[in-house]
């Protein structure tokens, strides 16, 4: 953050302070955004465009709301760095603006990157680990090359579940040793999911206009559905992972999470090389005709998410779609194991291969030094859970082992062939939709992750490598849910222009209550009061 920016928020803070105290007079205590930033993405390319606002006044308003709530106030904790040189980016911007020269929607518009994703910025992507503190690599990844081509401003780095959420089995998402526990802006008590939970957080809470996630297996859509936003997965392959930090080349995506589908569309058009348009089918009428798989079996028991999801499917025949049920899928045995395998096989691979190529200020340069150094500063790293899947994924061997191409096998076909392609020409339907996850449950630093009964199958597009959308479908006070398009490998215009019908048609997505706790939810509150 520029320093006199800072100190100029500060003074006003302590200005507004202290004239509140002389005056004696309460001063109402408001998290909201308000105004351009509250919206939506493309309410800022618009107005960037009619030259309603600068990147500089966008840049600055981001900044400062960093700075009331993340580091302060309800103190999220969903930005892990700021970028030094986003207001001269955005002055640039301005200039380019200014002279015809704009380089694209996005030129100017403040955007935030999953802290595994490199930036050439002067920022460290560091996982979220200590082993990673110092590295600054002075490179773009290939989707934050196509981000800065079209002039967006890289205002920063978000908070993550500390080696995207694959270090432990009783991890808490959305805590890492450099970032702290991510908060969720809705409830301030309730899991924000992750692994891309600062990314979730920080764009429901409007610190930036956009942002990026990244999804091995629900890193991208579970933050979104309890966070309230939209979150794409994209088809793997699509979005190059250079220079991410990786989990697994056979599932690992980076995708946008966004407030609009047509955010997350024009988002996906620069972080993909190529002319495919992926805004360009966006329709209302776009679920007209379409024959829409219903996964029965994943839509869970909890009474409230039954009913969003029941009126998310009547939302969907209204708009014309033909609404077919499925029941009785299920997985293979030992898909669980074999695919647990898989990722402990990939990472170890993968990871080794990253740290060999990271910044000459990281000393960790293989898995292996990973854990060591978490157990030389056990005091921040281990505090709260282990890293029992970091051992064992150092105990796997290469990736030409027979075990490993055996399991990577089975749980791609089960998730392909007898899976998603299975289900989608079996039943002639065009896409598959669940609810995106359960209500979310309180972050708990004693027990981890304790997640209730689970909604979703979110786990078939991440394992076979398919898209898959979540788009708000409502809230439980308070809490946000979503309802996820999946279909098949390629189809990701295809979902989008779903997903886009289906949101302009119900216009559910939450803004963020800030409440510390359910119990500040006044139905709940005067149920409690008794």
């Amino acid at each position: 953050m520029d320093i006199r920016f800072a100190a100029a928020l500060s003074a006003l803070v302590l200005t507004a302070c202290a004239t509140a105290a002389v005056e004696d007079v309460p001063v109402p205590v408001t998290y909201e955004a308000e105004g351009l930033i509250a919206g939506p993405m493309t309410g800022v390319v618009e107005a960037l465009a009619r030259g309603e606002t600068s990147s500089v006044e966008l840049t600055q308003a981001y900044l400062g709301r960093i700075a009331a709530i993340d580091d302060a106030g309800p103190k999220l904790q969903a930005v892990i760095a700021l970028n030094p040189d986003a207001l001269a980016q955005a002055a640039a911007s301005d200039v380019r603006r200014a002279r015809a020269e704009s380089l694209g929607p996005l030129d100017g518009v403040p955007v935030l990157l999953k802290d595994n994703i490199e930036s050439l910025d002067p920022m460290p992507t560091t996982a979220g680990s200590l082993a990673l503190k110092d590295n600054v690599t002075g490179r773009d990844s290939p989707l934050v090359a196509g981000l800065r081509a079209e002039g967006a401003v890289i205002l920063g780095k978000t908070n993550l579940s500390e080696w995207a959420n694959f270090r432990s089995n009783f991890s808490m998402s959305g805590w890492s040793g450099i970032g702290g526990q991510t908060r969720n802006p809705h409830m301030l008590d309730r899991n924000p999911c992750g692994s891309s939970s600062g990314t979730g957080a920080a764009i429901a809470a409007s610190l930036a206009a956009a942002g990026v996630g990244t999804e091995t297996n629900g890193s991208i859509i579970c933050p979104s559905n309890v966070n309230g936003l939209v979150g794409f997965k994209p088809t793997v392959g699509l979005v190059p992972q250079t220079y991410i930090v990786p989990i697994s080349p056979s599932q690992d995506t980076a995708g946008p999470m966004t407030k609009t589908v047509r955010d997350a569309a024009l988002m996906m058009n620069a972080m993909v090389a190529g002319d495919e348009d992926f805004s360009e089918h966006l329709s209302g009428a776009a679920l007209k005709g379409v024959r829409i798989g219903v996964l029965r079996d994943a839509q869970g028991s909890n009474p409230d998410v039954l009913a969003a999801f029941e009126t998310a499917l009547r939302a969907m025949r209204q708009l014309g779609a033909t609404i077919v049920d499925i029941e009785g899928q299920s997985t293979p045995p030992g898909f669980w194991a074999d695919s647990l395998l898989v990722l402990e096989y990939e990472f170890k691979a993968s990871l080794d291969a990253y740290l060999a190529d990271a910044a000459p200020g990281v000393e960790t340069r293989a898995l292996s030094d990973v854990i060591a150094l978490n157990l030389a500063h056990a005091e921040a790293e281990l505090a709260l859970f282990g890293q029992d899947l970091l051992e064992s994924s150092d105990a796997k061997g290469p990736l030409t082992d027979e075990t490993y191409l055996t399991a990577l096998a089975n749980v791609q076909r089960a998730s392909r062939e007898e899976g998603i392609d299975r289900l989608l020409a079996e039943f002639d339907v065009d896409v598959l939709v669940t609810p995106s996850g359960p209500i979310a449950p309180r972050i708990d630093p004693v027990n981890g992750d304790t997640w209730p009964d689970w909604a979703g199958a979110g786990y078939l597009a991440a394992v076979a490598g398919y898209p898959h959308l979540t788009v708000p479908m409502g809230e439980v006070h308070g809490i946000p849910l979503g309802v996820s398009f999946m279909g098949a490998k390629g189809t990701d215009a295809r979902l989008l222009a779903y997903g886009h019908a289906y949101e302009t048609a119900t216009a559910l997505r939450p803004e963020p209550g800030y409440l510390p706790s359910a119990e500040e939810w006044p139905e709940i509150a005067a149920a409690m009061a008794r």
